[in-house]
């Protein structure tokens, strides 16, 4: 639903209850029973919904994620100028969409994962406006490969990679998660925010 819209349905979900409120009178008659009904029941939940549904696809956004004051370190090493950043890399060169970069490579993280996740995804708006969030901030479990290869798997240069097949037991580890693809030695380098201020940055 379009922002415009759903703001138009805010407001007349308010004007309907402010009436029922006002002229409580009227839900004595079976007209004035299901306005009530509409304006206190239906048109709330089907508000809230279509809020929710907003919320959830702004919250795929990289601008987003990096509103939060501890997440800017982690947007500025997107721009990071050398290939080994992993994340800039993938950035810099759109192998990810840049508009939902953290997004695409997160996508099991709190609110898009498992009921747990969102749970934790709460805790993170808890912290955010009343507490105060970890600083830097840590991932709950360490990143599973399951996140690189919903796009890498298939593809020619990871499948026939000479480094993923020196050894017949690296590729299936690598699929099986019993391999980090973040592992010392692969591509170990991630965000580093503890070393921006010693790097160059690209400019688009």
């Amino acid at each position: 639903m379009p922002t415009a819209l759903l703001l138009i349905c805010v407001a007349v979900t308010v004007v309907l209850i402010a009436v029922v409120i006002a002229a409580p009178g009227i839900t004595v008659s079976r007209g004035g029973k299901i306005l009530a009904f509409l304006a206190l029941f239906i048109l709330p939940v089907t508000m809230g919904l279509f809020g929710m549904s907003e919320h959830m696809e702004r919250s795929k956004q990289t601008s987003f994620c990096l509103s939060c004051h501890v997440m800017q370190p982690y947007g500025k090493s997107l721009y990071v100028d050398d290939p080994s950043y992993l994340p800039a890399a993938h950035f810099q060169n759109a192998r990810i969409p840049r508009d939902h970069a953290c997004y695409t490579c997160h996508t099991n993280y709190t609110i898009y994962g498992t009921m747990h996740d969102k749970l934790r995804g709460l805790k993170h708006a808890y912290k955010y406006y009343i507490a105060t969030p970890a600083n830097p901030i840590k991932l709950y479990e360490p990143f599973n490969n399951r996140e690189c290869l919903h796009c890498h798997q298939g593809a020619r240069s990871f499948e026939q990679g000479a480094v993923h097949n020196a050894d017949p037991e690296t590729m299936p580890a690598i699929k099986s998660n019993k391999l980090s693809c973040t592992s010392s030695g692969c591509h170990e380098v991630v965000h580093n925010v503890s070393e921006l201020d010693k790097v160059k940055y690209w400019t688009p």
